[in-house]
């Protein structure tokens, strides 16, 4: 999914920027459909109990891709919910990317063996990217989405629970010389809450990086939020309390199909 950003020939034309794909977002805890409020597990609502009907809903819409976070692996470090990825990946068509808790050559063989196109990591690429790169080696780089959860630009790990002092920006350009294409970034304090995206942080990624695709994450909460996201420049960003809470309906996002 490489995005184009918008930019100018050497003639001076304009260039053509791809649609910005739309990932809706299913978070589990416990097998069920939830959302949290900034990060914090204390502050969970449950919108529905069966994710693939969930799934099934964004399917029908026309929607091609899913963003399946185990919340549960994300807090205990080993992947929990694979069932459900299982499940929906079975059931449904979506092109799936999956994390929380993918820490181990067994709990990312089980992450693609349940049926994930790519395996979403977060800890793992801050805390031992000599593991990281064993499992590009093993499965390919292209298999891979990096996920950073950022306060103040700093990055935070294990389900937003764990503070670093690495930069966001240090981050995504280190992978990218890797030969990672794709990035999500999260502002945790921007997630669930429903007041607008990062815009200003993901335009300032996305002018330090190059030849990245960056999708958005963390309050979204109307299509003028994401037709600015792709006006940033943004890939895909990815949609979950503003459907939930029926601030963005489906049918409004087949506009960006």
């Amino acid at each position: 999914m490489a995005g184009i950003r918008t930019g100018l020939y050497s003639d001076g034309k304009k260039l053509n920027q791809e649609k910005m794909e739309i990932i809706p977002a299913i978070d589990i805890i416990e097998g069920k459909c939830v959302r949290l409020s900034k990060g914090d597990y204390t502050q969970k609502t449950v919108y529905n109990e069966n994710p693939l009907e969930v799934a099934k809903s964004f399917e029908d819409a026309g929607l091609k891709r899913l963003h399946l976070v185990d919340l549960d692996g994300a807090k205990a470090g080993e992947v929990k919910n694979w069932k459900v990825l299982e499940q929906i990946a079975g059931k449904t068509g979506l092109q799936i990317d999956f994390s929380g808790g993918i820490s181990s050559h067994e709990s990312l063989a089980i992450t693609f063996n349940s049926g994930a196109a790519y395996a979403a990591i977060g800890s793992v690429a801050v805390k031992n990217e000599t593991l990281l790169s064993d499992w590009f080696s093993a499965y390919g780089v292209e298999k891979f989405i990096l996920g950073a959860d950022v306060l103040d630009e700093k990055i935070q790990i294990k389900g937003w629970t764990v503070a670093t002092d690495i930069n966001i920006i240090d981050f995504i350009k280190n992978y990218a010389s890797k030969g990672v294409q794709q990035f999500f970034c999260t502002d945790i304090s921007k997630d669930g809450l429903l007041q607008g995206s990062s815009n200003d942080l993901y335009k300032k990624i996305l002018d330090r990086v190059e030849g990245i695709s960056l999708i958005a994450s963390g309050g979204v909460s109307s299509i003028q939020d994401l037709e600015t996201l792709k006006e940033v420049g943004c890939s895909g960003a990815i949609v979950g309390k503003a459907i939930y809470e029926n601030r963005i309906s489906l049918e409004d996002l087949k506009q960006f199909n």
